[in-house]
């Protein structure tokens, strides 16, 4: 199995694309994984409540992901993919995700984190903590 960490970036979706790829090649299964958090702005000096349902937050993100894969897997319907929606730290999400796959393939950058960075925290994080092979997907410019 294959594991892609997809979060709606173009790094992201140019990863899904190169697992997707690879999982045709290597006749394996693809697992799809996002995650989701409730922003923290929400939560600003402890006072304000969430307005957004927790249930609401995960079923977008669950579209969203959906539909970010929908294109891929038409163009790959020879591989099998599942996708999975949890709450909580991507990093640790997708580490945890990925400890029964062949390899984990992620974006080299997504949406969040500081813009200068050369190499996303989520990817950093994986190459570190990953027990498979970690493949990072550099951005369109720089392949």
């Amino acid at each position: 199995m294959i594991v892609v960490g997809v979060d709606g970036s173009e790094g992201s979706a140019r990863a899904l694309w190169f697992a997707a790829d690879e999982a045709r090649v290597r006749n394996c299964r693809l697992r799809i994984v996002t995650s989701w958090q409730i922003p923290i702005p929400v939560y600003a000096g402890g006072l304000i409540a969430p307005t957004v349902p927790a249930a609401e937050v995960e079923r977008t993100t669950r579209e969203a992901v959906g539909a970010q894969a929908a294109d891929v897997m038409d163009q790959h319907p020879d591989v099998e993919g599942e996708i999975v929606v949890r709450q909580g730290s991507p990093a640790a999400i997708l580490v945890e995700e990925s400890s029964d796959a062949e390899m984990l393939v992620v974006g080299s950058r997504g949406l969040g984190g500081f813009g200068g960075l050369l190499l996303g925290s989520v990817s950093q994080q994986c190459a570190h903590h990953a027990v498979c092979p970690v493949l990072i997907v550099p951005p369109a410019d720089r392949s």
